[in-house]
């Protein structure tokens, strides 16, 4: 048996993609970066809610023990301003 020869590719490897092929990457990319730049600035706005959110409900907290101290309840009707009384029995 003879001996295998290395196998030599004759065909030049390419030193860059085509002009098609890059600007369709980089349209992709960009908007990529767009959506994620986006996807950031929500989760800031989500941050900043519910830290809001958070000061909000110890506000309401507090309102309920001032009204709970002062009618012994914190069951209002935000309606009208109705007070409503536990029921005994």
């Amino acid at each position: 048996m003879g001996k295998i020869k290395e196998m030599v590719d004759l065909k030049p490897k390419a030193e860059k993609i085509t002009e098609v092929q890059l600007k369709e990457l980089q349209t992709v990319v960009d908007q990529n970066n767009a959506v994620q730049f986006r996807i950031g600035s929500i989760e800031t706005q989500k941050h900043e809610l519910i830290h809001r959110h958070s000061e909000i409900q110890g506000r309401i907290a507090a309102i309920q023990g001032n009204l709970s101290k002062e009618y012994g309840t914190f069951d209002i009707d935000l309606s009208d301003g109705t007070i409503n009384y536990p029921t005994n029995g």
